[in-house]
């Protein structure tokens, strides 16, 4: 048996105001916390243990999940009391594997949407004996990130910092976030302290002589870090751009939820998510959107590449393009909102207030 650890500490600070009082695991993406996504794909890859290395509103994720049972998990959870960072919370949690010495146990950063096949990640690791495999996806343009080059046989040779010049571009190879470990490198990890993976646990094992194996997999893959990314990542799942067995529902142009209601002649297009209790009215056009539960949309609103939040309104011909409305937020009539613009929860826009607001 495979075991899995999920670090889901995280604050999600770009994600706000979505994390005000939801963890980053926790926010919906196409109908469920995005969180089960990757649950529901670990189970399928034959993970049967998984150990939520929780942190912030880390009482949030038992109540929901429990045991795991439904999910044909077993879950654990264990909390930080201090942020520990992405080694230290992989430590901190390694007590409460069952694995052997030289057994593969399965990380996952909590904010990754990935289209990764598990299986060949950790056919790889066993087929090389690696200490760490890493999956690696290319991106076209690696300034933002972290670069991980390898030789002809995907051994990685270095962990280099963002590039400041064109000419550290050396690989369009990062870091995607997924991981097997040899169960003995885990407790090599220091104890009790921040511990960083990538700028710490990885390039001190290089340095001895360990081998880390890459596997590069491009099928699909997006950091759910920013409410931009977020809202696409949604609809991604619900379009069937991105594989997952948690889409309560059949992969199409919108999800509904079934307490949902829209009005007949309302149109929603692009892989837009429309929550339980929500009502989206006539003549409202939503397009690679998503709806949160008890939200109302008015008569005549447009709304484009946005995320609506928990029990938020908007008001009747109102625009809002790229934007994110917090939860209980209310946004008047006749407003326009564009690419950028975050509403904080529970504000109050007066009608007709914003014709065009660059970014705040």
């Amino acid at each position: 048996m495979t075991e899995a650890i999920l670090l889901v500490g995280g604050k999600g600070t770009r994600l706000r105001p979505l994390t005000v009082h939801t963890p980053k695991p926790m926010v919906p993406a196409a109908g469920v916390p995005f969180l089960t996504h990757q649950l529901a794909r670990a189970r399928a890859a034959g993970v049967e243990h998984i150990v939520l290395a929780t942190s912030y509103l880390a009482e949030v994720f038992e109540p929901y999940f429990g045991d795991g049972s439904s999910l044909g998990l077993h879950l654990e959870y264990v909390t930080e009391d201090e942020p520990l960072g992405t080694g230290g919370a992989i430590r901190n949690v390694a007590s409460r594997l069952h694995s052997g010495p030289d057994d593969p146990v399965l990380i996952f950063n909590g904010d990754i949407l990935t289209g990764l096949d598990i299986r060949a990640l950790v056919r790889t690791h066993e087929s090389t004996s690696a200490d760490v495999s890493l999956h690696l996806t290319r991106v076209t343009d690696p300034r933002a990130y972290g670069l991980v080059p390898t030789d002809d046989t995907g051994r990685v040779t270095a962990f280099l910092e963002k590039p400041q010049t064109p000419e550290e571009i050396v690989t369009d190879q990062i870091n995607a976030g997924a991981y097997v470990f040899r169960r003995s490198v885990i407790d090599t990890i220091p104890a009790g302290r921040p511990v960083s993976v990538e700028r710490e646990t990885f390039p001190e094992l290089l340095s001895v002589g360990a081998h880390l194996q890459g596997l590069v997999d491009s099928t699909y893959w997006l950091d759910l870090g920013t409410p931009a990314a977020f809202v696409r990542g949604s609809a991604d799942l619900v379009l069937g751009r991105a594989p997952s067995p948690a889409v309560p529902g059949r992969c199409g142009d919108r999800l509904v939820l079934p307490s949902a209601q829209v009005a007949p002649d309302a149109k929603l297009t692009g892989g837009t998510v429309v929550g339980e209790g929500a009502y989206v009215a006539e003549g409202a056009r939503v397009s690679g959107s998503t709806i949160m539960a008890g939200a109302v949309v008015e008569p005549g609103a447009v709304i484009t590449d946005s995320l609506i939040g928990v029990r938020a309104r908007v008001g009747e011909r109102s625009i809002l393009t790229g934007t994110v409305i917090g939860d209980g937020a209310i946004i008047g009539a006749d407003n326009e909102l564009r690419e950028g613009v975050r509403v904080w929860c529970d504000a109050r826009i007066p009608s007709g207030a914003l014709r065009f607001s660059p970014d705040k």
